[in-house]
């Protein structure tokens, strides 16, 4: 054996067998274990998130307890910590969208983006909200609007709490989440495109730690993305079947909503996501969330055109004026004059969003990274930040403007007992023609929006769980499905009739560790893009100069360097031209071995 193939050896221990992508990710201190996962990810990750799912769903009232007494520390003692590390989220990333760094390109210089604007737009919109829309469109704005947050007045009049209202709910759900995901998003594609690492959460923190990534630190950090990932993916499960079900019995179809039916649903809408996640990502995803937008989009249309039009018209431009006069300060409250009411409140609204937010953010921010090649940051920072949060404007507008505006009207959408949730949207709808139509509409989009998080949920954590193989294991995307399943009904058997509370709380307890970590991922993408910006002034200067005493040449490489580290080929439409090449490599490799 000569030298050159010692080394082969050393580098690629599963030999010929061994592909390319496999060898890049051994350079990069990932070793694979059977099965093509990371052990030293995916065995905790699958641990963990099992033990909560069986415990949750065996013994459901110790459980209940136990989420809502870690819900209750967490808002009680760390709640301040989420309002200020939200608010300088959403500072950075405005920052970031005005900055010098703006032109830095996620890929190669000059190369072109890979999905048009309208599918990258469809597939981090869905994968972004989704379920959380059609479940609070009516719902949310009608409670503020009826039970206003504490420290406003109820005898206030009605201009002034729909205003209010819709401020509090655009803050929920317009740039304040969209930024969370524009900061991870846009420090994994650097990552990825630019600098040629995996797919894992770690690489993220690469600037700031170094080589430390490679071992126990990363491996963690990856584990609670996971985790957070799963339970971000259930809590959207678990409102999603509960507004099924209330659907389903609002039509007729079902005598009433109850536990049983819950689960069943459950399975029956895991199953679909299985089948979506078999059927290949570039497929699936994109067809799913382009056909979904479009439906979606019908079905606001259908809203707005029979409901109030002018008035929702007119309602939107002062609502976005309500929004902007008062975004600081319901930024930064934090309950400290209220009492246990007002953190109450926040535990089932403000905290539960940001908790919610941030434990969907390595789903979304490896998602939407992993579409936006090509893009520059100062676009993938516009799209991913204003185009969804205006989208979200104008959903809650139409959905909730005419809820309250029934409800000042005729007022008989709200009993005794407050705003139910999932009751909301179906009563709102019935008061509309063709509202029975529009039901069903619905009920369609919750599954629709449901099967492309789960699909897109899934390679997300199969990746992380892969140590960032862009083709990972597809038994291994189907467990993490299956298991996004399992946490759902076990979150909501713990609940008992409070299912929503259990969710809630799940979300906050795993987004809280997850929250830490952003920070300092806020702190390592400032200080990749501030050396990338240097090294391209630099590497500038010195064409300038060279250009000046006549120099240059046609070959730029020994001028600028190499623009882009070796990376692995994470292209969602070249998945399964991948897969199939890749089983062609497989299959030439036994074959050679037979013979030989």
């Amino acid at each position: 054996m000569d030298d050159n193939a010692a080394r082969t050896d050393q580098a690629s221990p599963a030999g010929p067998e061994t592909s390319s992508v496999e060898q890049q990710l051994l350079r990069h201190g990932v070793k694979l274990g059977p099965g093509g996962v990371a052990p030293r990810v995916f065995w905790p990750a699958l641990a963990l998130v099992a033990l909560v799912a069986v415990f949750s769903a065996v013994f459901t009232d110790t459980a209940g307890t136990l989420w809502n007494s870690i819900q209750s520390g967490i808002v009680s003692n760390f709640g301040w910590f989420y309002t200020l590390a939200i608010a300088c989220f959403v500072v950075f990333a405005l920052f970031l969208a005005f900055s010098r760094f703006g032109d830095i390109t996620l890929g190669r210089d000059g190369e072109e983006a890979e999905f048009g604007l309208m599918s990258w737009f469809a597939m981090l919109f869905a994968a972004g909200m989704g379920i959380g829309l059609v479940f609070y469109g009516v719902a949310e704005p009608l409670t503020f609007f009826t039970s206003p947050p504490p420290g406003v007045s109820p005898d206030a009049s009605n201009a002034d709490l729909a205003e209010r209202a819709m401020a509090q709910t655009f803050m929920h759900w317009g740039f304040h989440p969209w930024s969370v995901y524009v900061i991870i998003g846009l420090a994994l594609a650097y990552a990825i495109h630019r600098r040629g690492r995996p797919v894992s959460i770690r690489w993220a923190l690469e600037p700031l730690f170094g080589d430390r990534v490679k071992g126990t630190l990363g491996d963690v950090v990856d584990v609670l993305a996971i985790v957070g990932t799963v339970f971000g993916v259930a809590t959207s499960l678990g409102l999603g079947v509960t507004q099924v079900a209330t659907g389903l019995s609002e039509l007729g179809i079902v005598e009433e909503s109850n536990n049983t039916l819950l689960v069943v649903l459950i399975v029956a809408i895991t199953l679909v996501a299985i089948i979506s996640v078999v059927s290949g990502v570039g497929k699936g995803i994109r067809y799913l969330s382009n056909a979904n937008l479009v439906l979606a989009g019908i079905f606001l249309l259908a809203v707005l055109l029979l409901g109030p039009t002018l008035f929702l018209a007119r309602d939107f431009v002062q609502s976005l004026g309500a929004y902007a006069a008062s975004i600081v300060p319901i930024t930064f409250e934090g309950f400290a004059f209220s009492g246990e009411e007002g953190i109450s409140w926040a535990s089932g609204w403000t905290i539960f969003y940001w908790g919610w937010w941030i434990s969907w953010a390595p789903f979304v921010g490896v998602f939407i990274a992993r579409i936006s090649r090509g893009r520059t940051v100062r676009e993938f920072v516009a799209g991913a930040l204003l185009v969804p949060t205006m989208a979200s404007f104008v959903w809650f507008t139409v959905m909730g403007g005419t809820a309250i505006m029934r409800q000042i009207e005729v007022g008989d959408l709200v009993g005794e007992d407050g705003v139910t949730a999932e009751v909301a949207l179906f009563d709102t709808l019935a008061t509309l023609p063709f509202g029975t139509v529009l039901s069903g509409i619905a009920i369609i989009l919750v599954v629709i929006f449901f099967v492309t998080s789960s699909d897109s949920g899934s390679l997300v954590v199969d990746m992380l769980a892969s140590g960032g193989h862009p083709d990972p294991p597809t038994w291994s995307r189907v467990l993490w499905a299956g298991l996004e399943g399992l946490v759902a009904i076990g979150l909501l058997l713990a609940g008992g009739s409070a299912g929503l509370s259990a969710l809630q709380a799940g979300s906050v307890a795993t987004g809280f560790p997850f929250a830490v970590v952003m920070v300092l991922i806020s702190i390592s993408l400032y200080k990749a893009l501030a050396t990338e910006h240097r090294k391209i002034t630099r590497a500038e200067l010195r064409l300038r100069t060279r250009e000046l005493t006549g120099e240059i040449h046609e070959n730029f490489d020994d001028v600028f360097g190499p623009k882009v580290d070796d990376r692995i080929d994470y292209a969602l439409s070249r998945n399964q031209t991948m897969t199939k090449r890749s089983g062609r490599r497989r299959k030439d490799a036994h074959t050679d071995a037979d013979n030989g």
